[in-house]
């Protein structure tokens, strides 16, 4: 079963599509090796913009979710994807933006007690579970060459049908912005998330096992916000 038949028996409903474009970047050749590290985006490019919500009571549940220090954490080859995809839009003139990467397991538990949505949140006893507990998915969302925010659909977490993948709205500026995020992003390998803008899973998630818990060090660094 392909990753689009696969995707679609196992949410059934909440589907994923696919936004890489044959021909170019990653779509030429293989994807990279799928490996077991887990890196910090920040330390693999100092110049994409992390602010995990999860780790502060700025998300839908009002409490952080995540222990202090920690940081966006993603598996390397997926780290690389996110290099290419932050080269591509600085290039452009604009920046990745990163609201969520790896996710333990206990905080998908408690978004999961607090939304109770299908739709937008897995549920962790699920055969699937979050692909942001297998490291292999990202939130994301675009900023210009100083970091500001640009207009985007909506807001993070937006449980509404204004948060889908193909923006209904009339302003042209967000058309424009959403567009290039995911080009860019399809360009690096990444699938979209049909009820989520922002979500982005790299397009090999498969292969790549739940890891419920990963060990912090406590000289950790709070990432920047």
């Amino acid at each position: 079963m392909n990753t689009w038949a696969l995707s679609r028996h196992i949410f059934s409903g909440i589907f994923f599509l696919a936004l890489v474009l044959p021909g170019t970047a990653f779509g030429q050749r293989a994807a990279p090796t799928p490996d077991s590290n887990f890196v910090d985006i920040k330390q693999v490019d100092p110049t994409i913009v992390i602010d995990l919500r999860y780790a502060s009571p700025n998300n839908v549940t009002r409490r952080p979710l995540y222990p202090p220090g920690m940081p966006a954490l993603v598996r390397s080859s997926v780290a690389q994807r996110l290099v290419f995809a932050q080269k591509y839009l600085r290039e452009r003139g604009h920046g990745l933006k990163i609201w969520d990467a790896y996710r333990p397991k206990a905080a998908q538990e408690q978004l999961w007690e607090a939304t109770r949505n299908h739709s937008f949140v897995a549920d962790p006893k699920g055969e699937i579970g979050s692909m942001h507990t297998r490291g292999a998915a990202v939130d994301a969302t675009l900023v210009d060459r100083k970091g500001k925010d640009v207009p985007m659909p909506t807001e993070f977490d937006n449980f509404t049908p204004a948060a889908m993948l193909y923006y209904q709205g009339s302003n042209p500026a967000v058309r424009s912005n959403l567009k290039l995020l995911q080009k860019a992003m399809a360009r690096a390998g990444f699938y979209g998330l049909r009820t989520e803008w922002w979500h982005f899973c790299a397009a090999d998630w498969t292969t790549y096992p739940p890891v419920p818990e990963i060990q912090l060090r406590a000289e950790a660094p709070q990432q920047n916000r």
